[in-house]
């Protein structure tokens, strides 16, 4: 078997603990491979108790049963220079050490006393450093060196009752991390492994079918390898247990920006806890290699903080053709017209979205942040009081069928309207490689807000409303929703309960749910695709509305339609009332060869 070229001739393994256990089938695997083994007992009771040397002895005399060579070592480890100085005296060098030892002395954190935490730091983390320390020179000077450091599943999860065992092993994987970056240039590698293992720390506490299965010999093999001339693994934890092994790594989320500027000095407990499900959000995790790369990333955060680059919120939107569709669906499209399957087929030669489906990042942005609150003086915004008052939506670059979009987004401009105020906010997205693919702009009317003394009228660059033809419409199509169509809409994300809660809808002053305006627009985008492009979405540019009224589902919806150059103008209005639900609207085109 390839096994049997992994061979240690000539390499000095020192093991500690070695008398029973996984210290144990450590040195007999290493001694069956050619290396000459310092065996490393005390000989104490699992609680660190006693002393004998019974136990070294006997496992060296089964390497030497074996053809093996083997020394015992009696120290205990926080005498690591005394381990050591047993490998230089009887082998002259040291190429593996195994930090093995450990004891157990579980109280509950209001029992342990002050023998109990230092007894198990003594062992577990200050012996593996004075073992460590005393091996490195000689490691250093003949340029190689194989170190493990043991840690515990207690140590990365923590277990009840073992806070000193638990602090001591976390402890060891700093250690390690250290040593992992002192010795590299030296060809010194040190990883930690964290087994699981039936021994006499672990009997009595684990279930006796996981305890059965927990053999130490499934673990060794794993321990050997790293400690070979041959692996170049440094600074990792591996998990290993019952023939089972797998890496373990440290990641950190995303995290939030709590500032906005350079200059912003103070934040407040208020801020952060808006912006906790961020904090918290480990969705878009990375593993850091190093400090340096950690301090990166803050040191980036600064240098766009000074240059005015920080958005007030950022959000990732994730899609691909299934979104698409549903999307489709929820705005109308139906396989009874052909010319839909486009935007219902994922295997269709000319699958694509429909371009109104991208108002949705800048949506949900808003919905999982606190953009709109916090632009108040009241900070009084919620689904409650809440209307959608105007939506400007520009494809930038060619629309994908799938990604990750990142949107950032900030408050624009807030008006003081009265009876309420107006917040716009603008936000962008982009895909994995950089491109801006769409801009929204939205302007929420906040009920009951006004009157904070802030200003009437628009800054320029919130995108205005056009006015209609004042001559007949050039063209009109209607479609009918259905009484399920703000149920279905609301699953491509507007999850407002305003729409489909009874209850909720009559809080806000509305007889039965509403549809949502954002379906509307949709509808509408859909009836000038059609009408003007043979909804080819390509030829899509932009579009702007304003909300006007409220929307039942099942009503049927009228678009009447003024093409002028590339301009598209719209209004859409309630059949079975005639009242106009959007207004000043329009949808800019890209090609001037869209026909009536």
């Amino acid at each position: 078997m390839a096994e049997s070229n992994l061979r240690y001739d000539g390499r000095v393994a020192v093991v500690t603990g070695a008398g029973a256990g996984l210290g144990r089938e450590y040195a007999l695997l290493f001694g069956s491979r050619g290396a000459k083994v310092v065996v490393n007992d005390l000989g104490g009771t699992f609680h660190g108790e006693g002393a004998s040397q019974r136990a070294a002895d006997v496992v060296v005399n089964e390497i030497k049963a074996l053809g093996g060579t083997a020394v015992a070592d009696y120290n205990s480890v926080v005498d690591g220079a005394k381990v050591i100085e047993t490998a230089i005296k009887n082998f002259g060098r040291v190429d593996i050490l195994v930090n093995n030892a450990g004891i157990l002395r579980d109280r509950s954190i209001i029992k342990t006393s002050d023998q109990d935490w230092d007894f198990v730091h003594d062992v577990h983390l200050k012996g593996s450093f004075k073992c460590t320390q005393a091996a490195f020179p000689y490691m250093k000077k003949q340029n190689y060196g194989r170190i493990i450091m043991t840690s515990s599943n207690s140590g990365i999860y923590g277990n009840f009752g073992q806070a000193n065992y638990s602090a001591a092993k976390m402890g060891l994987v700093g250690l390690a991390n250290t040593v992992a970056i002192e010795g590299a240039k030296n060809n010194i590698f040190c990883n930690v492994i964290i087994p699981t293992a039936a021994s006499r720390m672990t009997e009595g506490i684990l279930p006796d079918i996981l305890f059965n299965e927990l053999k130490p010999q499934l673990i060794a093999p794993v321990v050997a390898y790293l400690c070979h001339e041959n692996c170049e693994e440094n600074g990792s934890y591996i998990e290993s247990a019952a023939g089972f092994a797998t890496k373990v790594q440290t990641v950190r989320g995303k995290g939030a920006v709590l500032r906005t500027s350079i200059d912003q000095k103070v934040i407040t407990p208020e801020y952060v806890q808006s912006k906790w499900t961020k904090v918290v959000d480990m969705s878009e995790a990375q593993h850091l290699e190093s400090i340096a790369a950690a301090s990166g990333t803050l040191v980036e955060l600064l240098e766009k903080l000074k240059e005015g680059k920080i958005s007030d919120a950022e959000d990732t939107f994730k899609f691909g053709a299934k979104d698409l569709i549903l999307y489709a669906l929820g705005i109308g499209a139906t396989v009874k017209d052909s010319n839909d399957l486009k935007f219902l087929y994922e295997n269709d030669t000319d699958f694509s979205a429909i371009p109104s489906f991208f108002v949705l990042p800048g949506l949900m942005l808003s919905m999982t942040s606190n953009l709109i609150s916090t632009a108040l003086p009241s900070g009084s915004a919620d689904l409650t009081n809440i209307l959608h008052g105007e939506q400007y939506l520009e494809i930038c670059d060619d629309i994908p069928t799938n990604g990750t979009l990142t949107t950032t987004g900030k408050v624009f401009d807030v008006m003081d309207k009265g009876s309420g105020a107006v917040v716009v906010t603008n936000a962008e997205s982009y895909d994995e490689s950089g491109r801006l693919i769409v801009k929204n702009q939205s302007s929420i009317f906040v009920v009951g807000a006004g009157k904070f003394g802030g200003k009437k009228n628009p800054i320029n660059g919130v995108v205005p409303i056009a006015n209609t033809p004042s001559r007949a419409p050039d063209a009109s199509i209607q479609y009918k929703t259905t009484e399920d169509q703000a149920a279905l809409y609301r699953l491509s994300g507007d999850l407002n309960p305003l729409h489909i809660d009874p209850s909720f809808a009559a809080i806000a002053g509305f007889k039965t749910p509403i549809l949502h305006g954002l379906c509307s627009l949709g509808f509408s985008v859909r009836a000038v695709l059609a009408k003007f492009t043979d909804n080819n979405s390509a030829l899509f540019k932009a579009v702007k509305v304003r909300f006007a009224a409220p929307v039942l589902p099942g009503q049927t919806l009228k678009v009447d339609m003024w093409k002028e150059g590339k301009r598209v103008h719209f209004r859409t209005s309630i059949v079975e009332t005639g009242k106009e639900v959007i207004t000043g609207a329009y949808v800019d085109l890209k090609d001037t060869s869209a026909k009536l």
